[in-house]
């Protein structure tokens, strides 16, 4: 996707510095003149923000917002068209801590951008659509180095069916911080259409939910556990209601969301 990023503020440029360092050569930042002073490769424009956006929206399939949502929807109000020809549209405040899908959630692809800069800025990210407010089901993935998305898919498949749970049901996936490149994960996840969320070892460390722990992950990662404390972090209320499932390579659990207790 190529994306168009843009901030306002000095903290927003901060922001907008720790997206580019992950997304890279997907983002162009953009920055008021004013801000030319900033060290980050930006591209400054000096005309209004409404009209600079006006041409961006029609250049780039995602915008990045880094400022209020008020802004955001008076300057993009004037271009919006429907959801089969808009951009993703996705605001972050200034300081990162929130990530919302505004625009052409699941057509233009912004729920899925929104996931990507939530898992960058280690926050979540905050999706209206209709279609994932019913969602309740988080999974928690382990698994080791070079593992194929095929058995992954045959696993998380696997674990649904034991479960008696819907894969329709599934709102997030989630995994630790060193696991967040893995191409078969990755791959598994994208085909099954199922977001990614990536959680810190510092967030295993101080989750105080109750999980499995072992020794041997201990000794190889940091943290007692991979699956069910990212099941457990990943999601909202969460309780597990399947524990760590050990497969080839892989283990999964299961947590749902506002479980009733």
């Amino acid at each position: 996707m190529d994306i168009g990023l843009i901030a306002i503020t000095t903290d927003g440029v901060k922001t907008a510095e720790r997206i580019k360092e992950k997304l890279c050569n997907e983002v162009t930042v953009f920055l008021p003149q004013k801000m030319k002073q900033t060290n980050l490769n930006a591209t400054y424009y000096s005309q209004k923000l409404n009209d600079h956006v006006g041409r961006l929206f029609s250049d780039y399939e995602g915008l990045i917002f880094i400022m209020a949502m008020g802004i955001v929807i008076r300057v993009i109000a004037p271009y919006i068209k429907d959801k089969y020809n808009d951009p993703a549209v996705v605001v972050v405040d200034d300081v990162g801590r929130s990530v919302i899908s505004v625009l052409s959630g699941h057509e233009g692809g912004a729920n899925k951008l929104a996931h990507k800069v939530a898992n960058i800025l280690n926050t979540d990210a905050i999706i209206t659509t209709g279609s994932e407010a019913t969602k309740d089901i988080i999974i928690g993935i382990g698994c080791k180095r070079g593992i194929s998305s095929n058995e992954l898919k045959e696993a998380i498949n696997n674990v649904l069916k034991d479960a008696n749970v819907s894969i329709d049901r599934v709102r997030l996936a989630g995994t630790v911080d060193i696991k967040a490149k893995e191409p078969g994960l990755l791959c598994a996840l994208e085909e099954l259409g199922i977001p990614l969320r990536v959680v810190s070892r510092s967030e295993i460390e101080t989750c105080a939910k109750e999980y499995s722990k072992s020794n041997f992950v201990e000794e190889k990662i940091g943290v007692g556990g991979v699956c069910e404390p990212a099941a457990l972090i990943s999601g909202r209320k969460t309780k597990l209601i399947l524990k760590k499932q050990k497969f080839p390579g892989v283990t999964i659990a299961i947590a749902q969301e506002n479980f009733s207790w």
